[in-house]
C-alpha cells in the first residue's frame, strides 16, 4: 500500500524537513506536470543541493528566497543532479556558478545534457526524417519538425563546464550518514539515485514516482533503442535493493512508503501495454500511429502526441527484442508491425485487468 506521511506541501521558497538534515523543496514548471521537488541534504559546513528546477518563470527568486530562509548562514558546497531533462539540471550551472561549488552527475547524463542543450534546426538531418517518415508523418510534418528542431536550451542556464562522475555504489559520507548511488535506467541513460540505509530513505528523482509513469521514449537520436527493457530491468533491480519500508523522495508528486507496491504498479503497467499492443498487432498489422490509440484511451493535444510516438516505439522495441513482434516497411516507406508469438492466445487467457492509462507526462 502507498502513504503519503507529510501533510502539506512547501511554500514558495521555503522548505519542509522530511527527515533529520534533509529538506524538501517545490518549484513551478510551466506545463501540465506542474511543479518538480527538490531536495536539501545538510552537511556539517554546508549544504548539498539534489535536482534544479527548469530557468524559467520565478524559479531564480525561489532559489535565492532558500538561501535567505533555510539554509541558515551555511552555504551550498555541492550541486547534485539525478538526470539530464531540463527540469532537473535547469538552474545547474547557475547554482555552481553563485556558490562556486562542484557539480555531480553520472557520465552519461552529464554528455546527453551538454547534447540536447546544444541541438539547433542545423542538427535535424537525414536520420531524423527517415525517422519520422518510417513512424508515417507526412512530407509538410517532417518539414515543420526541421523547422521547430532543437533541444531544451532555451529552458536552462549553461551547463557546468566540468563535473564529477557519479556512479553505480559510489556512496560519499554527509553529516556522517553513507549515501549510496543506485543507478537507474530507461527514462534517462544513466538516472542516479541517492540511497541512505541510516534514514532509510531515497531520493529517487523520476526513476520513482507514485501517481504517475515516467516518460521512456525512443527517438530519433537512437531509433533502434530498447529503454522499456533497461527500465524494466532497473525496477526489477529496485525491488531487490531497496526495502519495502524506505521512504521515497520522488521528483514530482509527494514522498511517499510503498516502494514495493508501486514498483510492482509499474511493471504490471507496461506488461499490460505490451500485451495490449501484441493482440493489436495480431488483429491488424499496424503502424506506430495505429497505437497510439491501444496505450492511450484519451485525447492527445499535440505535445502529448510527440511522447505518446515516443512511448510506443519504446514498447514495439522491446517486443522485437523479445522476438514477439516483427516489421517490414509498407509500400509508403512506413514500419508495419506483426504479431509472431504463438503463445499469444493462452496469454491473452491469463491477463490482468487493464493497467490504468498514465501517460504520457513527460518527467
Amino acid at each position: 500500500m502507498i502513504s503519503y506521511p507529510i501533510e502539506g506541501l512547501p511554500e514558495p521558497g521555503r522548505s519542509i524537513e522530511v527527515a533529520d538534515g534533509v529538506h524538501w523543496l517545490r518549484m513551478p514548471l510551466p506545463m501540465a506536470l506542474d511543479h518538480i521537488n527538490l531536495y536539501l541534504i545538510e552537511d556539517e559546513d554546508g549544504w548539498l543541493i539534489v535536482d534544479t528546477g527548469i530557468a524559467l518563470g520565478p524559479t531564480e527568486s525561489l532559489w535565492e528566497e532558500v538561501f535567505t530562509h533555510v539554509l541558515a548562514d551555511k552555504p551550498v558546497k555541492a550541486v547534485i543532479c539525478t538526470h539530464f531533462h531540463p527540469d532537473h539540471t535547469g538552474m545547474a550551472g547557475w547554482l555552481c556558478e553563485r556558490w562556486r561549488v562542484p557539480f555531480y552527475m553520472s557520465w552519461a547524463e552529464y554528455y546527453s545534457g551538454v547534447n540536447f542543450s546544444r541541438l539547433t534546426p542545423e542538427d535535424f538531418s537525414w536520420t531524423h526524417e527517415q525517422h519520422m517518415a518510417r513512424i508515417g508523418y507526412s512530407p509538410d510534418q517532417i518539414e515543420q519538425a526541421r523547422k521547430h528542431f532543437g533541444g531544451f536550451g532555451a529552458y536552462i542556464k549553461p551547463m557546468p563546464k566540468a563535473f564529477r562522475r557519479l556512479q553505480e555504489g559510489d556512496s560519499q559520507l554527509i553529516n556522517g550518514r553513507r549515501w549510496r548511488v543506485i543507478v537507474g535506467r530507461g527514462h534517462s541513460p544513466e538516472h542516479a539515485c541517492l540511497y541512505c540505509e541510516a534514514l532509510n530513505l531515497m531520493i529517487s528523482g523520476d526513476q520513482l514516482i507514485p501517481r504517475i509513469t515516467s516518460n521512456i521514449s525512443v527517438n530519433a537520436n537512437e531509433p533502434e533503442a530498447n529503454p522499456l527493457r533497461d527500465w524494466l530491468q532497473s525496477l526489477e533491480r529496485l525491488l531487490e535493493v531497496v526495502p519495502d519500508d524506505t521512504f521515497i523522495l520522488p521528483a514530482h508528486n509527494e514522498p511517499f512508503y510503498g516502494a514495493h507496491a508501486r514498483i510492482r504498479q509499474l511493471i504490471e503497467h507496461h506488461e499490460e501495454h505490451l500485451l495490449a499492443i501484441e493482440e493489436a498487432c495480431a488483429a491488424s498489422p499496424g503502424t506506430v500511429m495505429d497505437m497510439l490509440p491501444v496505450l492511450f484511451k484519451r485525447n492527445l493535444d499535440a505535445q502529448q502526441v510527440g511522447m505518446a510516438v515516443g512511448e510506443c516505439i519504446a514498447h514495439l522495441n522491446y517486443l522485437l527484442g523479445r522476438g514477439q513482434l516483427s516489421r517490414k516497411i509498407d509500400e509508403h516507406g512506413v514500419y508495419r508491425y506483426y504479431s509472431v508469438d504463438e503463445t499469444l492466445p493462452q496469454r491473452l487467457r491469463q491477463r490482468s485487468p487493464e493497467a490504468a492509462d498514465e501517460g504520457p507526462l513527460q518527467v
